[in-house]
């Protein structure tokens, strides 16, 4: 199993989407249980905006630091005349992670690579690529195997209102002509030791749909979701969080491989049930990120 040591146990289950543009919203965020917080730049703020919207993030990141939740700054694309500014930004913020939208192809990120390189520590904003063009997603492995290059690479995000408008795939419950291209997205992820958050769900009022597509997601092997809207938070961390009887068995795995005549042994007889190693270990990190999640609340 590959693992991002940098992503591999914090908790991604709610990633919600805030215009920088939106005073009102961005003090609003630090109240809410979301595991971390996307302060868009790009689609959600107009072009004339651009520039308060990036003093607005100077102001809010100046009177406190979020915590208990990863900060991410979504950048206007490569080729906008806004980049150079946002990067600035970025390095003077020094966000959890830079969110790069339409992802094409591995210079992409090796680009922004280099601009964080030149102006922030090694230990500086992690990337995270949008996966919304059809050539982002044929490229998508070329894409997750751009380490070391572009070594800060933690996290793809699925963004299906810009691919659904490239492929002209019609917009239908359970997504069913849509999955091809998720599950080619998280195949390259997990390949790759990265995580993938699952796209939008763009109308926020149904309640139903939304769950639904959270079942669909975490059963496909999203680590969370990203959201436009605070009602879809906690619905989001329920549907990603563990579980409780995942945790139980998840329990019972480490018990039985800690016991003396487990030393040694790739498989063990766990109630009648044959259990590997390798069910150790994801056993282990179930168990690593709810203790993150329980320490994340004592530290509220």
């Amino acid at each position: 199993m590959v693992i991002s040591p940098a992503s591999s146990l914090r908790p991604r289950r709610s990633l919600l989407t805030v215009p920088a543009i939106n005073l009102r919203a961005l003090e609003k965020c630090r109240l809410l249980d979301c595991d971390g917080v996307i302060f868009d730049l790009e689609d959600s703020v107009a072009v004339d905006q651009k520039p308060e919207a990036r003093l607005n993030l100077e102001r809010l990141f100046a009177e406190a630091r979020l915590t208990n939740k990863e900060t991410i700054i979504r950048i206007n694309g490569l080729d906008s005349p806004f980049l150079t500014d946002d990067l600035a930004l970025v390095e003077k913020l020094s966000p959890d992670a830079v969110l790069v939208p339409k992802v094409e192809r591995p210079d992409d990120l090796v680009r922004v690579q280099q601009a964080l390189d030149a102006g922030t520590a090694a230990t500086g904003p992690r990337l995270w690529a949008m996966m919304e063009t059809a050539r982002g997603v044929l490229n998508v492995a070329a894409i997750a195997e751009s380490r070391p290059a572009a070594d800060r690479l933690d996290v793809f995000v699925i963004g299906l209102n810009d691919l659904r408008k490239e492929t002209r795939v019609m917009p239908r419950p359970g997504r069913v002509y849509l999955v091809p291209y998720l599950m080619q997205v998280i195949l390259a992820a997990r390949a790759n030791g990265l995580d993938v958050i699952d796209s939008v769900f763009n109308d926020f009022r149904d309640k139903d749909g939304f769950a639904e597509e959270c079942r669909q997601g975490r059963e496909m092997g999203f680590d969370g979701k990203m959201l436009i809207h605070p009602a879809q938070i906690d619905p989001a961390n329920q549907a990603f969080g563990p579980l409780p009887e995942a945790l139980a068995d998840a329990a019972a795995i480490v018990s039985a491989f800690a016991r003396p005549e487990s030393a040694g042994q790739n498989v063990i007889n766990l109630n009648g049930r044959m259990v590997e190693r390798l069910h150790l270990e994801e056993a282990e990190r179930l168990l690593s990120l709810a203790k993150s999640l329980k320490d994340r609340k004592t530290d509220t």
